[in-house]
């Protein structure tokens, strides 16, 4: 009598693992394909750039993002650090940094305003990290903390208010700060060269350092890193950083391209880059994740918004899709992860 069984983890299970780790790219073909043929205008010459540089804003917050939830954390904060840094931009640019007490106003020039900004968003990222392994408070609570602090520090930087017109005065050496959002190189945006660099250094940082295989032992086992010599605490603070430095980035390139400053710029982004990592193969739970598949991930998030955008459809139903999107890729995240624990078991 002949029976028709097979072995867990091959024929079936390995062909729905090959196809569940290739959804990104299916999907976000899929996407292209349908606003193509929806909106007329989505994939011209004119508006690909936009489209691009969207990407670019949802890609750099998520590939900074990634380094945390490898490691089985969380960073609500990020999108609060986007408008900080755009409030800390706009304001030593518009305003300089009044010296009261000694009657004066100093100006700063644009690349070193700019370093201002990144430093103020590692240390952000470093007082998440540091809160975070120090007192053993869960990263959920610690940088939803700080998601409110950072957001209360922007508006008071302006008492709510816009720091408009940004391109700086001569006089005070501040021109020059459009350029990062404006400029482009081979009729490709600037932002997106950006992003690409920063994906370079990243898959290196996380593949061939040791600091990129700490950050996976972390997320993998933390106890088993602990035991085998891995400065855990270094690692979480050093991954927040990150995390804080690329959110700073993301500030300074959308301030620049407004050329305007206003406090609740970043609102939501935190959601994005969530939706980007996880879409793109990152666990929540940590220890597995690429920034390749954050990239995709970033692309989809950033095309689900543009094509929803030029179909005119409702800003509400843009809100409830995208819920709808997190949620179905978290599902696929779990189906995954369990054909690969079942194929894993089969070896043993």
């Amino acid at each position: 009598m002949g029976t028709n069984t097979r072995e867990p983890g091959k024929g079936g299970d390995s062909l729905a693992s090959l196809l569940i780790q290739l959804r990104t790219f299916g999907v976000l073909i899929l996407l292209c394909v349908f606003f193509g043929l929806m909106a007329p205008n989505f994939l011209t010459y004119g508006n690909i750039p936009i489209l691009a540089k969207h990407i670019a804003v949802n890609a750099i917050l998520a590939m900074g993002l990634v380094f945390v939830l490898l490691t089985g954390g969380i960073d609500l904060s990020i999108g609060s650090i986007v408008g900080l840094a755009g409030m800390v931009a706009g304001g030593l640019i518009y305003e300089g940094m009044p010296l009261n007490f000694l009657g004066a106003t100093v100006y700063f020039n644009v690349p070193a305003i700019m370093a201002i900004t990144l430093l103020i968003g590692m240390a952000i990222g470093f007082a998440n990290g540091w809160f975070i392994t120090k007192f053993n408070v869960a990263p959920f609570i610690v940088t939803l903390g700080m998601m409110y602090i950072a957001r209360g520090f922007a508006l008071l930087r302006s008492n709510g208010a816009t720091f408009p017109n940004l391109q700086g005065t001569a006089g005070h050496n501040t021109t020059g700060f459009p350029v990062l959002g404006a400029a482009r190189l081979l009729d490709i945006p600037l932002s997106v060269w950006i992003t690409a660099a920063l994906a370079f250094f990243f898959i290196y940082l996380a593949r061939k350092t040791p600091f990129g295989r700490h950050v996976y032992a972390v997320g993998g086992n933390e106890t088993a890193a602990k035991l085998s010599g891995v400065n855990v605490d270094g690692v979480k603070i050093r991954v927040y950083m990150i995390s804080g430095l690329t959110a700073a980035l993301v500030g300074l390139i959308v301030t620049s391209e407004l050329v305007a400053a206003h406090p609740a710029t970043g609102t939501s982004y935190e959601m994005n880059a969530i939706a980007a990592a996880v879409l793109g193969g990152t666990s929540l739970a940590g220890g597995r994740g690429t920034i390749g598949g954050t990239l995709v991930g970033a692309c989809i998030i950033g095309v689900l918004n543009d094509g929803m955008v030029m179909m005119g459809v409702s800003e509400f139903w843009q809100t409830v899709i995208k819920g709808v999107v997190i949620i179905a890729a978290v599902i696929l995240d779990q189906v995954q992860a369990e054909i690969q624990r079942r194929s894993a078991m089969a070896k043993i």
